[in-house]
């Protein structure tokens, strides 16, 4: 079944964990998958797999912080397919220290990746969704936008501006039929926890091609329809009740 036919979606972050798992998914169901990694050897796997297998892709490299690639990353989409349908804002980092211990650099550096460039990409986004007369922008957000834990000031500072500027999004292109999903999740077996937190559990994490299957799901709601925030987590979730 191929509802997602004919649509151009950008993932950001595409090279792995969630945003591979996205990717992959997106192309079975019929997209066009841009997989944008600031990694040219990831971006260039994950779409060739997606290739292989007969389905559409095309890699892109872009540093999401940096303005300038952002708006050519956006454009050279527009020359290439004449449209974006979606955004799915995935790219995501984060520096776990006590508050003390975190630099400055790093917090800037997190906010700059989290919360910054979902704001660039969706600014240049936007006017050509605009001008379509419709589009989707999914925001990935966390658990970590609805309560805190300690040794990630910086992260929960990005994911909740995160959520806040979802909504305030939704908000502003809702007159234009575009619409605006903050999607919350929780934990998932992927690098991002796994390489950091080696001694995690995986039985409490969930598969990202669950997360991957929830946003195809937002990308197939009828006209009409927007859900501006969702939340999905594993079974076993240990960082929201």
């Amino acid at each position: 079944m191929e509802e997602l036919k004919n649509k151009v979606v950008l993932v950001t972050g595409g090279g792995r964990g969630l945003g591979e798992a996205v990717c992959h998914t997106l192309a079975s169901a019929g997209a066009s998958v841009i997989v944008a990694d600031i990694r040219d050897e990831l971006a260039q796997k994950v779409a060739g797999k997606i290739q292989a297998n007969g389905w559409q892709a095309m890699p892109l490299v872009i540093d999401v912080t940096d303005e300038a690639q952002a708006e050519t990353a956006i454009n050279k989409i527009v020359s290439l397919y004449g449209r974006l349908n979606a955004l799915i804002n995935n790219a995501g980092t984060d520096v776990t220290l006590p508050i003390e211990e975190l630099s400055i650099q790093d917090w800037d550096r997190v906010i700059a990746v989290n919360l910054r460039a979902p704001f660039i990409l969706s600014k240049f986004a936007l006017p050509v969704m605009k001008e379509q007369g419709s589009g989707h922008i999914i925001n990935i957000s966390s658990t970590a936008a609805k309560r805190a834990w300690a040794n990630a000031s910086a992260y929960h500072a990005s994911k909740w501006g995160l959520l806040g500027f979802s909504h305030a999004l939704h908000v502003e292109a809702r007159p234009y039929n575009i619409k605006v999903t903050a999607l919350v999740a929780g934990g998932m077996q992927t690098p991002f926890l796994l390489d950091r937190f080696p001694d995690i559990d995986v039985n409490t994490l969930q598969d990202p091609k669950n997360v991957a299957a929830t946003i195809r799901f937002l990308l197939s709601t009828p006209e009409g329809t927007v859900i501006p925030e969702m939340m999905v987590l594993p079974m076993r979730e240990g960082s929201w009740p």
